[in-house]
């Protein structure tokens, strides 16, 4: 047997992070119904402290700031459920083939015991030479 060489990819250089007034400019520039800002659930926005129209721009920063981070948990959290959901739908596709599998090897067996229960010696032979 021969084995196939495989040649590896090179891939690009990560991109280096955002500055932190990078980010500041992408939060203050979105809008109120982005997804990041409007898909929290009840207690997560409970938690977050409260603002007075705006009026201090440093709590408006640390209210943005704390709601990003909860959709980065929500994400991660998403992104396992999604995996653990795969690996559960991929252990009911193999018990359903197995299942399959046994119906089908108790089928043949239900039919060679029928057929083998009906041929009774000396049916259809006159015995004598």
């Amino acid at each position: 047997m021969t084995s196939k060489a495989r040649k590896r990819v090179v891939l690009p250089t990560r991109p280096s992070p955002p500055t932190v007034e990078q980010i500041l400019e992408d939060v203050n520039g979105a809008l109120p119904s982005d997804p990041v800002f409007t898909s929290f659930a009840p207690q997560v926005l409970e938690e977050l402290p409260a603002t007075q129209e705006n009026k201090d721009p440093e709590a408006e920063r640390e209210r943005q700031y704390q709601q990003s981070r909860s959709y980065v948990a929500m994400n991660h959290r998403l992104q396992i459920a999604c995996g653990l959901l795969k690996q559960k739908c991929e252990e009911l596709r193999q018990a359903g083939d197995s299942l399959e599998q046994d119906i089908l090897e108790m089928k043949q067996r239900t039919l060679s015991g029928a057929q083998g229960s009906s041929c009774l010696p000396g049916v259809g032979s006159s015995g004598y030479s």
